[in-house]
């Protein structure tokens, strides 16, 4: 299984590709390569086994975000989404309802990719909140021409009691420092057969023990992929690219909430898999 990987060595911040355990670097940074066109980036990311000596693959690998890349986020696109947001939200329960079915779908930008936690880092949940989620989903890498060169994992962490208070406050339930994580690395959507059927599960640990567990599918998605990426370039350009996270099929019931010291562990098949750690409060900067 080939991935795209972001990663140090020697002092320098390098991009490559990881099969098994080496690693063929790539002559230019991440957001480099997503100025390409996606036969382009293709054709390099091929061609890599031959045109550079494998080295030994990383013991961890960076955030897959650089530079002027940002994150942005899809919310209620599958009902599960939809049924929390209502839940939680009981005196605007359909506004979450009507964007369900609406033709424009919800985007908000997450985050800087300085601030985005990458595979092992740190997760946080706000201290002026009570109940604080994961949520795991596909993420689209979109180049800088919309179009899908790839896929990673997405932990959008969500503070449920802001959200819930009022829809409005939805900038300081989603972006904060600590509330998003992507990684371990980029899976080249040309070898991605069917985005729409890959199992997602969630893992949270909480003293050694499972605290919760579950499993869905991109399956149950109620937008198509390429949707939700016209939209979000309808009236905006990514000069490095962007990622798009499509939104979660997985929310603990009320009143799980996350705590310090908890595990997070997100697989998504054909993907990869994140974890990451929990702390209340501040963590340390990516």
């Amino acid at each position: 299984m080939r991935h795209i990987v972001r990663y140090a060595r020697n002092g320098e911040i390098r991009a490559g590709v990881q099969t098994g355990d080496t690693v063929h670097p790539l002559p230019l940074p991440l957001p480099e390569l997503l100025r390409l066109p996606l036969d382009d980036l293709r054709d390099l990311v091929t061609a890599a086994d031959d045109s550079t000596p494998p080295e030994p693959a990383p013991d961890t690998t960076l955030a897959p975000v650089d530079g002027r890349m940002e994150v942005w986020a899809a919310g209620v696109t599958y009902r599960r989404s939809r049924q929390a947001r209502v839940t939680e939200s009981e005196a605007d329960a359909d506004v979450y309802e009507r964007v369900y079915d609406a033709e424009r779908p919800e985007l908000f930008f997450k985050s800087t990719a300085w601030r985005v936690v990458g595979p092992g880092g740190t997760i946080a949940v706000r201290q002026d909140s009570v109940i604080d989620v994961p949520e795991p989903e596909l993420a689209l890498v979109v180049n800088a021409h919309g179009e899908i060169a790839g896929y990673t994992v997405c932990d959008d962490v969500s503070s449920r009691t802001i959200e819930g208070a009022n829809p409005l406050y939805l900038p300081q339930a989603k972006v904060y420092l600590g509330a998003c994580a992507l990684g371990p690395a980029i899976r080249p959507a040309w070898e991605v057969p069917d985005p729409y059927a890959l199992p997602i599960s969630m893992r949270i640990h909480r003293g050694g023990a499972l605290a919760w567990s579950g499993e869905a599918s991109t399956a149950e998605l109620h937008r198509r992929l390429d949707d939700l990426v016209a939209h979000l370039f309808a009236a905006d350009v990514h000069p490095d690219g962007v990622v798009l996270a499509t939104g979660t099929c997985l929310v603990p019931d009320l009143p799980f909430t996350l705590a310090t010291g908890d595990t997070v562990h997100i697989e998504i098949g054909e993907v990869g898999a994140l974890t990451t750690g929990v702390v209340r409060g501040r963590p340390p900067l990516p």
